[in-house]
C-alpha cells in the first residue's frame, strides 16, 4: 500500500511528493495532465520560498529578487531584503523542475484523476489506488475540498488575476506592485529579456482595459506582449480545515487570501513540509495547527492590506504611508522574506 498519494501536480503536489520521498515515504502522484502546467501566477519566490526550493534540491534558473517595491502615480517606497534574494522564475521552469526533482527521487507521477475519495479504516482509496494518506494538492478550486463539504462561505468582492509575459528587459531587481484605483499590477523580473506582469482586481474587463490604469506601466510595455493572457479567480478560498480522516489539503486547497503579498509558492512549499512530517509522524491531526502557524504571519498581513484596499477611504494612502514609513514598510517586507 501506497504511504501517500498526492492528488495534483503541480508545485504544491509535487513539492509534498518531494518532502515525502526525502523522508523515505512511498509516495505516487496523480496527475491526469501533462506538464509543465502554466497557470496564471505573479512567478516570483520571497526568499524564504527560494531557499526551500534550494533546500529540496530543486535546481532552476531564474532572476534573483533584492526586494519590493510600491508605486502609485507619484510615489514610490522600496523595500530591500536584508538576506538572500528572492527569486523571478516562470511557473513552466519551475514546474518542470520540481517534475525534474521528483523523478530523481523515484515518485511516480500516473496519469490519474482523483474524482472520489473513500476512507476506510487505515486506507484512503482514490483513483483506483489505496494509500494511508492522500494529500490534495488539486488547486484553487479543490475538487477534494469541495466534495468532502469542506468549502467555506466567502464574502466581501471577489478578486481575480490576470497575467501576462512582456518580451523587454527587466528594469528593477525589485517585484513592483503598482497601485490603482481599483487594482494592482505585479511586474515580476524573470529572464533577461522578459518580464511577467500580473494585474489583481475586482473589477471587471480585459488585461488590456486594467493595464492602462497604470500609464507609465502601460507605455513602458507596449508592443511587447509576448504570450497570452491566463486568468484566475476567485482568489479568495476559505477551507473548514486542513483535515478530514486520512485527507490533507496543501498549497492553494488549504484555503487562500489573495495574491496581494506574493506568498502564493512560498506558502505551498512550507505547508507541504508541514505534511509530510505531520504523515510521517503518524499523526495528520497535527497537520490543522501547523498549517496555522507556518501560514499565520502571511494570513494577519494579508487580511489586513487586503481590508485596507477594499476600503475607498484607506487604499489611496497605501504607497505614501510606505513611502513616509520605509523601516516599517521595510519590516514588513522582511518579515514575510
Amino acid at each position: 500500500m501506497i504511504d501517500l498519494l498526492v492528488a495534483g501536480g503541480g508545485p504544491a503536489g509535487l513539492a509534498t511528493a518531494i518532502h515525502a520521498a526525502l523522508s523515505g515515504l512511498d509516495v505516487v502522484v496523480a496527475e491526469p495532465r501533462p506538464g509543465p502546467i502554466d497557470k496564471a501566477c505573479g512567478e516570483g519566490l520571497m526568499p524564504g520560498g527560494a531557499a526551500a526550493l534550494s533546500a529540496l534540491g530543486v535546481q532552476v534558473d531564474g532572476r534573483p529578487l533584492r526586494g519590493i517595491r510600491y508605486l502609485d502615480e507619484v510615489r514610490r517606497a522600496e523595500a530591500r531584503f536584508h538576506g538572500a534574494p528572492g527569486l523571478g522564475v516562470r511557473r513552466t521552469d519551475l514546474h518542470a523542475a520540481l517534475a525534474r526533482r521528483a523523478g530523481q527521487l523515484g515518485v511516480r507521477v500516473l496519469p490519474l484523476r482523483v474524482d472520489g475519495v473513500r476512507q476506510e479504516g487505515d486506507r484512503v482509496r482514490a483513483a483506483g489506488l489505496e494509500a494511508r494518506y492522500l494529500a490534495a494538492a488539486d488547486g484553487l478550486h479543490s475538487p477534494t475540498r469541495r466534495a468532502l463539504g469542506l468549502d467555506r462561505p466567502v464574502l466581501g468582492p471577489r478578486r481575480h488575476g490576470l497575467r501576462r509575459h512582456f518580451a523587454v528587459a527587466p528594469w528593477s531587481d525589485c517585484v513592483e506592485v503598482h497601485w490603482s484605483e481599483h487594482a494592482e499590477a505585479y511586474v515580476t523580473p524573470l529572464a533577461p529579456a522578459l518580464v511577467g506582469v500580473a494585474v489583481l482586481t475586482a473589477g471587471r474587463g480585459s488585461f488590456e482595459e486594467h493595464l492602462a490604469s497604470f500609464p507609465a506601466l502601460d507605455e513602458r510595455l507596449r508592443g511587447a506582449a509576448a504570450g497570452p493572457v491566463r486568468g484566475a479567480g476567485p482568489m479568495r478560498q476559505r477551507a473548514r480545515t486542513r483535515v478530514a480522516g486520512r485527507v490533507l489539503l496543501v498549497g492553494d486547497a488549504a484555503g487562500y487570501v489573495d495574491a496581494l503579498t506574493g506568498e502564493g509558492l512560498s506558502l505551498a512549499l512550507s505547508g507541504a513540509a508541514a505534511l509530510v512530517a505531520c504523515v510521517h509522524a503518524g499523526r495528520p491531526d497535527a497537520y490543522e495547527r501547523a498549517w496555522r502557524r507556518v501560514t499565520r504571519r502571511h494570513r494577519a498581513l494579508t487580511q489586513a492590506l487586503l481590508w485596507t484596499r477594499q476600503r475607498s477611504a484607506l487604499a489611496p494612502f497605501v504607497v505614501p504611508a510606505a513611502a513616509r514609513l520605509p523601516f516599517v514598510f521595510t519590516g514588513l517586507v522582511n518579515g514575510l522574506a
